[in-house]
């Protein structure tokens, strides 16, 4: 049987520490020596649990990699829930001011450091995860999926497979092609994008948003990162849209694990 395990980990500067992280271990784990291919994840309260996701829906990632009996271990870590700490740990750039949102303060490249630096480590010495690259991947949603473009870009030795699931492309969509464009990438990068039609009102905006992703998208592109793209017809900002392209994602990140 799979479990879910929990990992507890200073993260100072931030409040809230230490940091809940829940370890999804799949199905045999205990009884081998196998060393697994792993995904790093942010809001990990999110992932797994109904009754601990924010808004009592998860993605189904447990479900669904017990149900198909897929050999993937995926670490979630726990955001920040005081106040306003978890856009500010979830912004890696100078955000523009949007309403509601202005006093954003960016410490995304703290977070990106903790997740390299402590989180990785930690994760690789309590359990049996492949170290290199070329097994390692990172993903979110929204604030979570702009930390994967950037993450893409600064820490792209570490990672090599991106899930950037409806990234908050708008706090800063001017420095994340910046930062592409300057950006390294070594072969076999991939990087899952995808944004959901129904999550912005208006059409015009809705298309602002959908161009938007596609100029970052072709900005990895340029760079050689292999990218696939989703526009989820009727898809909105939530877990429920969200989990509905979990086999797609993990699909095209990690198709080795669906080899029998």
């Amino acid at each position: 049987m799979s479990k879910i395990v929990k990992l507890e980990l200073p993260i100072e500067p931030f409040s809230q520490s230490p940091r809940t992280n829940w370890i999804y271990l799949p199905d045999g784990y205990e009884k081998g020596h196998k060393v697994y291919p792993v995904l790093y994840m942010f809001d990990g309260h999110n992932l797994f649990y109904d009754e601990v996701a924010t808004y009592g829906k998860c993605w189904g990632i447990k479900d669904y990699l017990d149900s198909h009996h897929l050999p993937l271990v995926v670490v979630g870590e726990d955001c920040n829930h005081i106040g306003n700490g978890r856009m500010d740990e979830y912004c890696p750039l100078k955000p523009r001011k949007i309403k509601g949102w202005e006093d954003t303060v960016p410490k995304g490249d703290v977070t990106a450091e903790w997740f390299v630096r402590t989180l990785k480590p930690a994760v690789e010495k309590e359990f049996r995860v492949h170290k290199d690259r070329k097994y390692t991947g990172i993903g979110g949603s929204s604030m979570g999926g702009l930390m994967s473009d950037y993450m893409a870009c600064l820490y792209n030795d570490t990672y090599s497979r991106f899930a950037s699931i409806s990234p908050a492309t708008e706090f800063c969509y001017k420095g994340c092609l910046k930062l592409i464009a300057s950006s390294s990438f070594r072969p076999h990068t991939k990087i899952y994008r995808s944004f959901g039609s129904s999550e912005i009102k208006g059409r015009h905006t809705e298309m602002k948003m959908i161009s938007a992703l596609m100029d970052l998208s072709n900005a990895f592109t340029d760079q050689g990162c292999e990218v696939h793209n989703r526009i989820i017809v009727n898809g909105e900002h939530n877990e429920a849209t969200w989990e509905s392209i979990v086999p797609e994602f993990l699909h095209y990140l990690y198709p080795e694990i669906y080899e029998k």
